[in-house]
């Protein structure tokens, strides 16, 4: 129906969708910090899985919209571009933090593992990408194989929370260590707070499918390809709330959950291809995709790495107040969107 609104309206509706995400994203940050101490889940653990998934549902529920009514490219490129974008908004976060550089502040086993399995997790997609296709239902088996692989590294990361195999060197500019999580009768995290998580995901789910659907149709009546919108302007809009969660934890010191909402938001975000694969019928999405969105599969991996090197050498300072890490993401993003215009 967004087709025969005329291309302004999409985009008022789309940049009203983007505004709804974003300030959902603030009030899920506040409620993030609470669930954090009054359930003892630990901030990486609840930054990784459950605030992960929920600030994630705007670009759930674009992709799926998109792979359903056949944007494959769309689809795809917003999972992928969501990913890409994030890991950027975690350097901005990191420039905001004038103690220490966020990566040395904020280092633990779970962060780590998180991005290991980030890695694995790129990897499986560019095997879909390259292999041949094989479907069941209509559903490629690599998809079949990410799910596996997320749940395994969940409960490793679980595993890791419990009884940590190592600890990060502390230095006068890492965090201290988290709160001891209360007793039984002490949690407080009453129904209020459940439902006004819930309340909060349901308006995301509607921002995203307007999202979704305004994207292809502003993609149709501006000429614009849907590979352009999906990796570079849904991807971004729909990840607003990892940013504000990031910058906002950052200033109230929560650097431990404001660096495992990005990675575990990542991870969470390639699920968003095993849905996008359900909801596209024609086949396997991923061989429905252009050589654009591989080189985005590779240019995230090699993101990833960045991270993974600036958590492990915890660099204290550098220019601009980032590591080397954070100026290496930001020089290879701005390539990636060269590469994007360009092709």
């Amino acid at each position: 129906m967004f087709l025969h609104t005329g291309l302004g309206l999409n985009i008022a509706v789309f940049l009203a969708a983007a505004a709804v995400v974003g300030v959902c994203g603030v009030l899920l940050t506040e409620r993030a910090e609470r669930l954090a101490h009054e359930t003892g889940l630990g901030q990486a653990i609840l930054g990784a899985v459950f605030l992960g998934a929920l600030t994630s549902l705007a670009g759930t529920i674009t992709s799926i919209t998109a792979a359903w009514e056949g944007a494959a490219e769309l689809a795809f490129g917003n999972a992928i571009g969501g990913i890409a974008a994030q890991t950027t908004f975690l350097v901005i976060a990191d420039m905001l933090y004038r103690q220490a550089n966020l990566e040395h502040a904020a280092a633990s086993e779970e962060n780590l593992m998180q991005g290991v399995l980030l890695v694995v997790l790129l990897a499986l997609p560019l095997l879909g990408i390259a292999g041949p296709g094989v479907t069941l239902w209509s559903v490629d088996l690599i998809s079949f194989a990410i799910l596996a692989a997320y749940l395994f590294g969940i409960r490793l990361l679980s595993h890791a929370h419990q009884t940590p195999m190592w600890y990060p060197r502390k230095t006068s500019a890492t965090q201290a260590p988290e709160p001891a999580p209360p007793q039984a009768g002490e949690r407080s995290a009453g129904a209020g707070l459940w439902l006004s998580f819930l309340l909060l995901a349901v308006a995301v789910a509607l921002s995203g499918w307007l999202i979704a659907e305004t994207g292809i149709a502003i993609a149709r009546l501006s000429g614009l390809s849907e590979t352009l919108i999906g990796t570079l302007f849904t991807s971004v809009v729909t990840s607003v709330p990892e940013l504000v969660i990031a910058i906002a934890a950052v200033k109230r010191g929560a650097l431990t959950l404001a660096v495992g909402d990005i990675i575990g938001g990542n991870t969470f975000d390639v699920l968003f291809l095993v849905l996008s694969d359900l909801a596209y019928r024609p086949g396997s999405i991923y061989r429905a995709v252009s050589d654009t969105l591989s080189f985005w599969l590779a240019l995230n991996i090699l993101l990833t790495g960045i991270l993974l090197l600036g958590l492990l050498r915890r660099e204290r300072h550098g220019p601009g107040n980032i590591g080397f890490e954070g100026a290496l993401v930001l020089a290879s993003y701005g390539v990636g969107v060269a590469v994007l215009f360009l092709s």
